[in-house]
């Protein structure tokens, strides 16, 4: 084995060109110099809004180098939040992973609170409503990222000619387009009369009564206009109150105009009903026109979503958020909160509901007003008051304001929807109060 000898005239030399090199040579970043990042967004249904998302993250990663990988999640047979708990469990999945309304609460320990990336969101795109805080935040920290894509208010939608022709109600002169509500009369009572009404003429209020989300939605929304609270926000129990006894007895009475076999319907019967021709009104996003303009447009030309009536206690409306959540054991989480902030800008909101059809709704004061819902149709201006753009109505969801752990059993169990259905069908106001009162200790104690 031969090498060969330098001199130390030659060695000098060598050392002196190669250090040269090292201090001249640009630096050049490689490709994926910000590292990897894994996503699990949820499966958007409106055709269109993943491509969207797609985009506004390759946007992103090519300008940050960062190798990013996406799967879209559907929350089909609750598959979405199979997944999170998987995730949580085995502690290793995708860095960042979009959440349903209650998830951040019950991940809360293995969530990387984001603060900085929320807080500079709404400097930027105005304060989010108090649902979103309580169902974002913990002890002051952040847990998880609104995301617009997948919020939704679940107010109702009526068919315009229906509700003019049988119960005397023009929606559109009570929810103008471009103006602020006319709607001081749109109260619990006039609701309870139009639905007799159109029951009677056979286009009955499509609300179900069955244990899924929009059935507890409308059921929470009703309670709250009656300031009934099943567990107030200290966590006692206050099942057994006027305000209870009172949003029952409303429940009763509007239970015997809706469709017989409510008690059984699911998030898609309401859907159904409502594209069928069949119902004057039903509780939900703006989802079932959208079918209705591919399936029935002659039923989504006579479609107005609006406000909810309002209650002794004031006017609320369903509000379900839908969360970025970052886990702790993300192996990029600067990355990922550089990506959330990107998400949370008001260009790529825009782009999120623009994509959605207006169906995604921000969290944000000053995302209430795009030109999406206002130009949205037929009829034009059908979502103008979707987002709630004149704060007319209190964002809510059912169970609040019992601490979100209590709360989300509440709500999963569908207790609200249960007493209603047991007063209505027989039993007595009493016993009602005392066996939700039973559930909500059972919760307290699991």
């Amino acid at each position: 084995m031969s090498r060969k000898k330098f001199t130390r005239r030659q060695f000098v030399a060598a050392t002196a060109m190669s250090s040269a090199a090292l201090i001249t040579a640009p630096y050049v970043r490689g490709a994926y110099a910000a590292g990897k990042l894994s996503i699990g967004f949820w499966d958007h249904w409106v055709p269109g809004a993943i491509d969207t998302s797609r985009a506004l993250v390759n946007e992103w990663a090519a300008k940050e180098k960062v190798e990013v990988s996406i799967d879209y999640i559907t929350s089909n047979n609750k598959k979405i939040e199979l997944t999170v708990a998987a995730e949580a469990q085995a502690k290793s999945g995708h860095d960042i992973l979009q959440m349903y309304t209650w998830w951040p609460h019950a991940y809360a320990e293995q969530l990387e609170p984001v603060n900085e990336v929320v807080e500079a969101a709404i400097k930027q795109n105005g304060e989010v409503n108090g649902t979103v805080k309580y169902l974002g935040q913990a002890a002051g920290k952040w847990l998880a990222v609104p995301a617009t894509p997948g919020s939704q208010i679940k107010g109702p939608c009526s068919r315009i000619d229906l509700m003019k022709k049988h119960a005397g109600i023009d929606v559109q002169e009570l929810y103008p387009v471009g103006a602020p509500p006319k709607a001081d009369n749109w109260n619990m009572d006039t609701f309870l009369k139009a639905a007799e009404a159109c029951q009677k003429a056979g286009f009955a209020f499509g609300i179900g009564l069955g244990e899924t989300t929009d059935s507890v939605d409308t059921a929470g929304a009703i309670f709250q206009s009656f300031g009934a609270e099943l567990v107030n926000s200290k966590g006692d129990i206050t099942a057994k109150t006027d305000q209870v006894r009172q949003a029952l007895e409303y429940y009763k009475k509007l239970i015997a105009f809706l469709p017989p076999d409510a008690p059984s319907w699911d998030d898609a019967s309401n859907n159904k009903w409502l594209i069928s021709g069949r119902g004057a009104l039903i509780m939900n996003p703006p989802s079932a026109w959208a079918v209705a303009k591919r399936d029935a447009p002659q039923v989504a030309e006579q479609c107005w979503t609006h406000g909810f009536p309002a209650g002794p206690k004031g006017r609320f409306a369903p509000f379900l958020p839908y969360f970025w959540g970052l886990w702790n054991f993300s192996k990029n989480k600067e990355a990922a909160k550089s990506l959330l902030t990107h998400l949370s800008q008001t260009s790529s909101i825009e782009k999120f509901v623009a994509a959605s059809g207006g169906y995604d709704l921000p969290a944000y004061a000053n995302m209430t007003t795009l030109k999406t819902w206002a130009e949205e149709g037929p009829p034009k201006g059908t979502l103008y008051h979707y987002p709630n753009p004149y704060n007319h109505q209190t964002l809510s969801i059912a169970a609040a304001p019992a601490p979100p752990k209590i709360a989300q059993q509440i709500y999963a169990q569908a207790t609200l929807t249960k007493m209603a259905l047991r007063f209505a069908q027989g039993e007595k106001l009493e016993n009602t109060l005392a066996w939700a009162e039973g559930e909500c200790e059972g919760f307290m104690r699991s």
